[in-house]
């Protein structure tokens, strides 16, 4: 059997030696949430297969089981040869929704928190050479308020903008062989003015005595190369680049990276890549390498008819981005989910710009108290994404409305935000995108109206520093660049589609949607206030048909229509051409 998702899952991080553990697993349902008590780990009945990494709501695990899952068990056999016990072993998760316990021979390998960031466990202790039993248990609860869900729905049924649910492994799954002292992850600092990198290495315990050497290389030319002896388990080091290439839109230039560790005789080597480029914040207006840089974005949900949350292919991950590319978009918002890695390295092999948020809805947002189980995993997506270039900024929640009745703590957002930048000092941070702002970088809002006239009175005669504001009385812009992150959203459905969704009246044709395409864009990239947009949305999902293609990436609209929103996207913005 071909292994689904093949392509090894960290571009930014890879070592040759490694096992993709997708494919068939033994599956069970544990839907009285007794398993842990009969010891499902040691003898469970498992009475299903899977396909991982598909969770088995989709068609692609070959489960598709639709309804709400409190846990389920996975299980496979794993044959590990004698030389790949000679360092240690780690077990690697793209991510599992949401509380995890993993299980190695019957022993508790590690439990981790959260549905949607990558985790690994070193598992060497509980190996033997030959064949091995690894079991994984993943516990979900999105009703409780106490977990993000993202668009999750929370009723049985797909709703409005909220869609079929997933539970436990659905991103790749792989065991990692590496030396008995390894580097463990590293942060890259590019300067830009400097044409130099700084890179924070980390290694996985502390030694008295080894050396980190970096080669830097632009297609196949090495450009810079340092070593620097490490005392401890950390080392900092800068590098000065020979050539000086940014990365940039229309212009992703990425350079190489090859880490060596060195420890006696044991040799540690991670491949790698960075791009050269700034993100500031000038005037109102946001920077890409010295330049103002209108944002012309579209809402990307991160769905799939056929895996839910997870791509079918590396290349649908591609196409995505390519469709968005090809009508005059320069990137997206990675709307409610985090997305994996392979997109992010795609977008920064094809310059593409996002925005980084997290799944916060179906988080009471109401209550410190329940910080635990957000800020640990939104730190952790910081961590695991901060070296893409493709990513100019950070959204940790988006719309925090009233949690069944009660406003959200202002010190929970403030908190969030604040750790955020502590973190990554080099990207603006939006604490809340659409509402409601407590302390941010940028000030945007969401706004669905679809009369263009209206649209115009709000937006294009703002003279510049002026906004529109829908709550004035819940916040309040301190200056802010103005970024209208939600707007369109026209539903546009076949005459068959039953009980379809979306934002206002439906346009009645074709030409009446490019109009008001046109005209609603056309407002915000002439206004001089207005420094991005992001349209809602890139493809229908599910029931919601306000995409500009069909949930399966098929073309909705005829060659007249998707020329004319190229068109109006590839218009000059008003702060262009301050």
């Amino acid at each position: 059997m071909l292994i689904p998702r093949p392509e090894h899952p960290k571009p930014q991080f890879y070592r040759g030696k490694w096992m993709n553990l997708n494919g068939e697993w033994d599956f069970a349902f544990d839907f009285s949430q007794s398993g842990l008590d009969r010891k499902f780990y040691e003898h469970g009945e498992y009475t299903h297969k899977i396909i991982v990494p598909f969770c088995p709501e989709s068609k692609l695990s070959g489960v598709h089981y639709v309804d709400f899952i409190p846990s389920v068990w996975y299980k496979r056999q794993v044959n590990i040869t004698p030389e790949q016990l000679e360092g240690r072993v780690l077990l690697h998760f793209g991510a599992v929704d949401f509380e995890t316990v993993v299980f190695v021979n019957g022993a508790d390998a590690g439990k981790h928190v959260g549905g949607y960031t990558s985790f690994s466990f070193d598992i060497t202790e509980h190996l033997k050479t030959g064949e091995n039993t690894i079991v994984v248990y993943a516990k979900d609860d999105l009703r409780s308020g106490k977990q993000p869900s993202g668009k999750q729905s929370g009723h049985y049924y797909s709703n409005g903008c909220m869609y079929t649910r997933t539970t436990g492994i659905w991103q790749t799954v792989w065991l990692e062989f590496v030396p008995k002292i390894y580097i463990k992850s590293f942060k890259v600092y590019p300067h830009t003015n400097e044409s130099s990198v700084t890179l924070m290495i980390k290694l996985s315990e502390a030694v008295p005595k080894a050396s980190v050497s970096v080669v830097v290389s632009f297609r196949g030319n090495k450009v810079g190369e340092v070593t620097a002896l490490v005392d401890g388990n950390f080392v900092g080091l800068t590098i000065n680049l020979a050539e000086k290439h940014l990365w940039d839109l229309g212009a992703p230039n990425l350079y190489d990276l090859k880490l060596t560790l060195n420890i006696d005789n044991m040799m540690d080597i991670v491949n790698s890549y960075f791009g050269l480029r700034s993100i500031t914040i000038q005037d109102k207006v946001m920077y890409l390498n010295g330049r103002p840089v209108f944002q012309r974005l579209v809402l990307d949900q991160g769905f799939y008819p056929d895996g839910i949350y997870t791509a079918p292919s590396d290349e649908a991950l591609i196409q995505d981005i390519k469709l968005s590319m090809e009508l005059g978009f320069n990137g997206a918002r990675l709307h409610e989910k985090t997305f994996e890695e392979r997109f992010l390295y795609h977008a920064d092999k094809m310059g593409y710009l996002v925005w980084g948020e997290f799944a916060n809805w179906g988080f009471d947002i109401s209550t410190m108290t329940n910080i635990q189980n957000f800020l640990p995993e939104w730190l952790s997506q910081v961590e695991r994404d901060f070296n893409h270039p493709s990513i100019i900024g950070w959204c940790p929640f988006n719309e925090t409305w009233d949690y069944q009745g009660k406003r959200q703590d202002n010190n929970l957002l403030a908190l969030v935000y604040h750790v955020t930048k502590q973190l990554d000092p080099t990207r603006p941070v939006i604490d809340t995108s659409g509402n409601f702002h407590v302390v941010t970088d940028v000030y945007d809002v969401h706004d669905y109206e679809q009369d263009v006239e209206i649209f115009k009175e709000r937006y294009l005669h703002l003279k510049k520093g002026e906004i529109f504001n829908h709550f004035n009385d819940r916040q309040q812009h301190k200056g802010e660049p103005y970024f209208v992150s939600e707007y369109g959203g026209a539903r546009w459905a076949s005459a068959d589609s039953i009980d379809s969704w979306g934002y206002g009246s439906a346009p009645k044709t074709e030409d009446e949607f490019a109009v008001r395409y046109e005209g609603l864009t056309g407002t915000l990239l002439k206004s001089e206030s207005v420094c991005a947009f992001c349209y809602t949305q890139l493809y229908d999902v599910e029931q919601e048909k306000n995409g500009l293609y069909t949930y399966d990436r098929k073309r909705k609209f005829s060659d007249m229509v998707y020329r004319r929103i190229k068109a109006c996207n590839e218009q000059k913005a008003a702060i262009e051409k301050l």
